[in-house]
């Protein structure tokens, strides 16, 4: 009896021993156990793909995904070896995170992984900061860290940074992402085309495979695909400086600047400039596509168009405009020159030129007073009312009220019609005016043209035509030629060229204080100019648009003259010459030839057309070394004597030849300088002794 009291004891305290371990494991060492499970057995774990890359129109990366980590510590990997190696090796591995970390000492590095160390940390943070790709590689050459994870419990923690190689540039439009790129996109294009460039996520499991444990994929990862935008990173950089140089010059709130194809609508450069407190200018909304503003004398533009396509005026129609000062329903319309006297009669084209508000308003205040609608629905008519549901977010709708309508009133229709009471996107007016430059037809703005994925085209995205004709033949005739003349003869004249003929119009409107209306307080106004280049074969459009609040506002002196810049720089940027017209048919030029291997120098010089001079014949199966010598009419080729036994002279070949034929001759050869061979250590003609070194000196 007493054996089995022993013998029954003993399972007792055996199975109250289980269950305690059971329920120690279960409770006080869940979180352990749960994070060997994790690290050993992983089922359905998410693989991150690839974003895809931004590029420009001429294939520059603008946006890229770079891995970024954080690296990490498990002081209980490896049990007591490898903490005995660690510790054998604390200084080395400080003393190379150091030169890894410029930024921490030492002896901070090892007082912060003894801190890690006495905790036990299994997760325990080494460097504040996220690293690159390099710096992460460097750190894993450490004694300890190079160890598999398991073993010397280094770990990272990796991230998808996104990278933009020009800095600002189109920054707004390009758009931003999370710190973490897994969490998608904020704005512009990476997140219009955000489900393109995240492509899918993978899927892993970790298995055992003849003791080793291995990941084995479930579904493979697919990378995003890149995105090719209309943007075109040198004529974005020529926007951008001309429009900051200016916004400094004159202390500007923002400024706006857009580049447009004319055929196809294309984006080449957008810039959105707001003055930071620091008195810098950023990227930080993108005015050009969601800021609704007057858009002032620019407006001008369709009131006249309507007139015209309508029959009501032509340009040599004549208004009397006085003395600069005209009274609409009791308000006082005023022209810029009022206080000097008004223009008195003048005809629709000077009225354009010199951009007279009296003028203007007079014409639509006298034929659709009494039936505004009609002027309204010739707006609509040319679609200048149209979102343009652009491919990238955020963009503002045209307000262009009609007489039904609430506060339309009498002086509505005058002051709507020089460019007040109707609110504009700056994007939909440039899409007008460039609708002008293409003949009448009207293109949506593009940004991205197609997503690519290892060289084949997944999605395209083709021109979209708004309107097909926004107006007659005759009608745009007409203005174009009142346009080109409103820089050529007009206040415009800033934003024109030398070089070529510029068409557009200047704007100049003051800003809305809200409740406050025009007069109180300081007095904004935005200036601005749109157009197109060069007139007769419109091949950009562009418009410029400043907010200022101090000094005299100038649409042409202020924007127009920014206009100018960017119009000769990309005109000087797509100017191709004819190089045939150079040529001097009574002169055949003798060009200057290196001595050297005159078998390939009679080629070339065959197939070039230049007359060649020898005295000597040319073998297929042998080459002829010699030199050459310039002449009035011909290139005279002299071929060297090849001695055996003594060392060639190489004085005026280049360094291809020269090294080729000494090396032949079993001769060592030290290159210093470019260019041709101006002397050589061993004179042409010396012994040849096999192995020794010939130092040449090349120069232009």
């Amino acid at each position: 009896m007493t054996r089995y009291f022993f013998v029954v004891l003993l399972m007792s305290l055996t199975g109250i021993a289980v269950v305690v371990k059971a329920g120690l494991i279960m409770f006080a060492e869940q979180g352990y156990w749960k994070d060997v499970a994790d690290r050993f057995v992983r089922e359905g774990v998410p693989v991150r793909p690839n974003r895809g890359n931004i590029l420009s129109a001429d294939g520059k990366l603008m946006a890229s995904s770079l891995p970024e980590y954080r690296i990490y510590m498990d002081f209980k990997a490896g049990g007591h070896q490898k903490d005995t190696m660690l510790m054998n090796h604390l200084t080395e591995i400080c003393e190379g995170l150091h030169k890894i970390f410029p930024d921490r000492s030492v002896a901070q590095f090892k007082s912060h992984l003894l801190k890690g160390r006495k905790k036990g940390s299994r997760n325990y943070l080494i460097y504040p900061k996220r690293i690159s790709y390099i710096q992460y590689k460097e750190a894993k050459r450490l004694p300890v860290f190079n160890l598999n994870k398991y073993k010397g419990g280094f770990h990272e923690l990796a991230y998808n940074q996104r990278k933009k190689p020009f800095g600002s540039l189109a920054a707004r439009t390009l758009g931003d992402v999370y710190a973490d790129t897994a969490q998608g996109a904020k704005n512009g294009i990476e997140l219009a085309f955000d489900s393109l460039l995240k492509g899918r996520e993978g899927i892993t499991h970790r298995q055992k495979v003849m003791n080793k444990y291995l990941n084995i994929v479930d579904r493979p990862p697919v990378d995003g695909c890149d995105i090719i935008t209309t943007i075109d990173v040198d004529m974005q950089d020529i926007c951008e400086k001309a429009l900051v140089d200016k916004l400094k010059e004159l202390e500007a709130v923002s400024g706006v600047a857009i580049l447009m194809d004319v055929p196809t609508g294309d984006v080449k450069a957008i810039v959105n400039m707001t003055r930071g407190q620091d008195g810098n200018y950023y990227e930080m909304r993108n005015l050009a596509i969601s800021n609704l503003q007057e858009p002032g004398s620019t407006f001008k533009t369709a009131s006249i168009m309507v007139a015209l396509e309508d029959g009501k005026v032509t340009p040599d129609y004549i208004v009397d405009t006085g003395n600069g000062i005209k009274m609409m329903y009791g308000q006082a319309m005023r022209d810029h020159n009022w206080h000097r006297g008004g223009y008195g009669a003048i005809d629709v084209n000077r009225i354009m030129e010199v951009s007279s508000n009296i003028g203007v308003s007079s014409i639509i205040d006298k034929y659709y007073k009494d039936d505004p609608q009609k002027f309204v629905d010739g707006l609509k008519r040319m679609s200048i009312d149209q979102p343009l549901h652009l491919q990238i977010p955020g963009e503002g709708t045209p307000n262009i009220k009609g007489p039904k309508e609430k506060y339309f009133a009498k002086t509505t229709l005058p002051w709507m019609s020089i460019g007040y009471e109707v609110q504009l996107p700056p994007i939909n007016i440039l899409t007008f005016y460039n609708a002008i430059a293409n003949n009448g037809k009207m293109v949506r703005p593009r940004f991205v043209t197609k997503a690519v994925k290892d060289g084949d085209t997944v999605e395209e995205f083709p021109v979209e035509v708004i309107n097909e004709k926004i107006c007659s033949d005759r009608t745009l005739e007409q203005i174009r030629i009142i346009l080109r003349n409103v820089v050529g003869h007009g206040l415009a004249k800033p934003a024109g060229s030398d070089q070529f003929n510029v068409s557009g119009k200047t704007g100049t409107a003051q800003i809305s204080q809200g409740a406050a209306g025009y007069k109180s307080g300081v007095r904004n106004h935005l200036v601005s100019f749109c157009g197109y280049f060069p007139s007769e074969q419109p091949r950009y459009s562009c418009i410029v648009s400043i907010q200022i609040n101090k000094g005299i506002a100038s649409g042409g002196g202020m924007a127009g003259s920014v206009f100018g810049k960017i119009a000769e720089r990309v005109y000087a940027k797509n100017l191709h010459f004819d190089l045939s017209n150079a040529v001097d048919s009574t002169t055949n030029v003798i060009p200057a030839v290196k001595a050297g291997n005159m078998n390939e120098t009679v080629r070339v010089l065959e197939g070039l057309q230049v007359p060649v001079q020898k005295d000597f014949k040319l073998s297929a199966s042998q080459t002829t070394w010699g030199h050459a010598q310039q002449s009035p009419n011909a290139v005279i080729l002299q071929a060297g004597e090849d001695k055996m036994g003594l060392v060639p002279n190489v004085i005026g070949m280049g360094a291809k030849d020269a090294v080729y034929l000494l090396e032949s001759k079993g001769l060592r050869v030290q290159l210093y300088g470019i260019g041709r061979v101006r002397s050589q250590s061993i004179a042409g003609g010396s012994r040849l002794v096999k192995g020794q070194t010939v130092t040449l000196q090349l120069r232009q």
